[in-house]
């Protein structure tokens, strides 16, 4: 059974730091390329990072490049999403996910992960 967790959410001042969790489970998500999205509440679940199964390619947002950096141990099963200069419009759920072998085009759709936790939540006071 696949399994995936996060952790490490929690209440952060504007301008602060959170880093988020992911365990996985269940596959060997050594072969898979992960991602992280977030959704808040009244919004669409939106693409945040995607790291390559080697590591060697990733992907942000727009709206967090420079401030947030995804990273994997792939021996370890888990990846990171190290979040800085954090802002109140980050507040979210943050969901991990493991990437659809063959969709890696279309690597910000929700569409193109098979997999998913069940969140945690980021809050950002300003």
């Amino acid at each position: 059974q696949v399994q995936l967790v996060e952790s490490g959410g929690g209440l952060v001042q504007a301008g602060g730091s959170l880093r988020l969790s992911c365990a996985a489970s269940g596959r060997t998500f050594s072969t898979y390329a992960m991602g992280w999205f977030r959704q808040a509440p009244g919004k669409e679940r939106e693409f945040v990072a995607r790291i390559t199964r080697s590591g060697g390619s990733i992907y942000y947002a727009d709206s967090v490049k420079g401030r947030f950096t995804i990273s994997r141990d792939s021996a370890q099963n888990t990846i990171y999403l190290q979040m800085n200069s954090l802002k109140p419009e980050d507040t979210a759920v943050y969901y991990c996910a493991s990437g659809r072998p063959g969709f890696g085009d279309a690597y910000s759709r929700v569409g193109s992960y098979d997999y998913w936790g069940q969140g945690t939540q980021v809050t950002v006071s300003s």
